[in-house]
């Protein structure tokens, strides 16, 4: 007896492999993440990062050029600032890091697409994503007086050139209050990217130190959420969509991509999926002791994850995979 089905078949040669794969990744999927610090002609690499760097504008504008090159569309920016305080004044103020990154930028490669992170925790003295009550030890964010600092964040960003406003504070009913303050100052057409689904995660401690904003005390438990929830996950996207985001986000993405698949299938927006500091760190690490071949694995995730749904995917990766992608003659 003959099996009467034979899938291999269609594995049989690279090319028929290539002409019936049913996922394929693509540059235009990928956004890069970028660090920006005050200073000139600084690259400070971040020792659990390896291969990322904290950059000066003037760096900057020199990684976004090269970005562009690869074919890559899009850049989120992230900021270290001189100064820190209470009121997270370098998130919001016009001459912050990230608005200073963002024009820079745009002067000089007009057609990249700049996101601005619209964060406070690496803008706050304690660390923590907002403002808090007096003599807080727990990290508990004040969400209601947030928001404010959160739209005034968002709009300064947007006058600074940003094409994109991605909050990532998990805030209840901050994409309501930034889409109010971005079109009540005139940036009607800037869309907003929400990290609707970002989880309290242990994958994020090599961002912590790239971004320096770890919480000084206390977690983020009480605004980010629990790992083990799935169903909250669609309550979040769906309460940011009729908020008016027009993108969502999920983050972490390789112990999600489950959430991710549930997003997709939720929602008629483009869902993006935040490969985030702690996974790529683990494939560098693996890769430079030898035990992986980091093409191969890198090109896999990646690939998983647009297989779960993905549509855009923010990578420290990215400009690898860019040249990767580019090679395989993709």
């Amino acid at each position: 007896m003959f099996p009467l089905h034979r899938p291999r078949r269609l594995r049989s040669h690279p090319q028929l492999r290539r002409m019936v794969s049913e996922t394929v990744l693509s540059t235009s999927d990928l956004i890069y993440p970028l660090f920006a610090v005050p200073g000139k002609a600084i690259a400070n690499e971040v020792k659990s990062m390896p291969g990322v760097y904290q950059l000066s504008v003037d760096k900057i504008v020199e990684e976004a050029k090269e970005v562009y090159d690869l074919g890559i569309p899009a850049i989120i920016l992230f900021g270290i600032p001189e100064d820190k305080d209470l009121e997270a004044t370098s998130a919001w103020h016009d001459c912050g890091i990230v608005q200073k990154a963002a024009t820079a930028v745009k002067q000089a490669v007009p057609d990249l697409i700049v996101i601005a992170d619209t964060c406070l925790c690496e803008y706050t003295s304690h660390g923590h994503c907002g403002y808090l009550e007096l003599g807080d030890l727990t990290g508990r964010v004040l969400n209601d007086p947030t928001l404010q600092l959160l739209k005034k964040t968002a709009v300064s960003q947007a006058k600074a050139g940003a094409d994109i406003i991605a909050p990532s504070g998990m805030m209840d009913g901050f994409v309501q209050a930034i889409r109010m303050g971005l079109d009540e100052a005139g940036y009607q057409d800037i869309p907003i990217l929400s990290y609707a689904a970002k989880y309290a995660s242990s994958y994020y401690g090599p961002f912590r130190d790239a971004a320096e904003s770890t919480p000084q005390f206390g977690d983020r438990r009480t605004y980010q959420m629990d790992p083990g929830n799935a169903r909250e996950a669609i309550k979040e996207i769906q309460l940011d969509a009729a908020e008016g985001a027009d993108m969502l986000m999920v983050k972490p993405a390789l112990a999600y991509m489950d959430v991710i698949l549930r997003v997709k299938q939720a929602t008629n927006l483009p869902v993006a999926a935040y490969n985030v500091s702690g996974e790529y760190s683990m494939i560098k690490a693996a890769a430079l002791n030898g035990w992986i071949d980091e093409q191969q694995v890198v090109m896999e995730t990646l690939t998983g994850l647009k297989r779960a749904g993905a549509d855009l995917i923010l990578t420290y990766h990215a400009k690898d995979a860019a040249r990767w992608i580019a090679k395989l003659g993709g």
